[in-house]
């Protein structure tokens, strides 16, 4: 059975199933490995303009399988490999999207904290409980909930591991938004449809300043981002968009 399914529900988009039931879809290092290829040949197809990955309706991913970590050594190899499948997701220029219902726990958060929207069901429960198994997040968890979050709100749940209701992590901005559970999927689908109509080149700006801008001083920030928005300038889609929106017609973007 594979672990991670690849369908194209609508064109432009790539959706990324984890299908691990059994074990309420923990994250193996073969999943890690299997989302991070999906990831890399979705974000070098220029017919893919946004990524969706899910779990399935009634949980996301509960965290990792903790039967491997506890055959880990502190020089395990699988600590490179886990962190290259990471790096992968990070890296991604394409818009992901998290389309979260049930738990998202450990590794499952860190999964959804490496996409750029959250979409969760109305039970959906975010967490980082490492601390009561004597570890702590390992795949970014502390410093994107921090970035997220806030020390104070973050540090309330690193600390303690409880975990986070949907309305609270909405509250706390670890969701972007949070809709009945029947419609987690379908609206996270819908918003990546909406993206994948609009210019790719735009959005990979976007998408670039937005996650380099906050590690850097507020005026070197402001200077990538005059700097990305004149680029736009010298590209056909922004006379496309400009002529269209003219005209009164939908616009065909390029990416070029």
């Amino acid at each position: 059975m594979d672990e991670v399914l690849l369908e194209t529900p609508s064109e432009g988009v790539a959706l990324l199933r984890i299908n691990r039931p059994d074990v309420l879809n923990a994250l193996s290092m073969s999943v890690r490995t299997r989302l991070a290829e999906l990831v890399a040949a979705a974000d070098a197809d220029p017919t893919v303009k946004a990524i969706v990955i899910t779990g399935s309706d009634t949980v996301f991913a509960a965290g990792a399988d903790l039967m491997e970590l506890r055959k880990r050594t502190v020089h395990d190899t699988n600590f490179r490999s886990s962190r290259a499948a990471w790096e992968v997701m990070d890296g991604c220029r394409k818009p992901l999207i998290a389309a979260v219902n049930g738990y998202a726990l450990g590794g499952g958060c860190e999964l959804a904290l490496h996409c750029d929207i959250i979409i969760a069901g109305e039970g959906a429960k975010f967490g980082l409980p490492e601390v009561k198994v004597g570890i702590m997040p390992g795949a970014g968890g502390t410093q994107r909930l921090v970035r997220a979050a806030g020390k104070y709100q973050a540090m309330r749940y690193l600390l303690t591991g409880d975990p986070i209701p949907a309305d609270v992590a909405l509250r706390m901005g670890l969701a972007s938004e949070v809709v009945a559970d029947a419609d987690v999927l379908g609206h996270a689908l819908k918003i990546a449809e909406k993206i994948a109509r609009l210019p790719p080149l735009s959005i990979d700006a976007i998408k670039e300043v937005v996650k380099l801008g906050p590690d850097a001083p507020l005026a070197t920030a402001l200077v990538m981002e005059r700097k990305a928005f004149q680029l736009l300038f010298a590209t056909e889609d922004r006379d496309e968009g400009i002529a269209a929106f003219a005209e009164k017609r939908r616009p065909a973007f390029k990416g070029r």
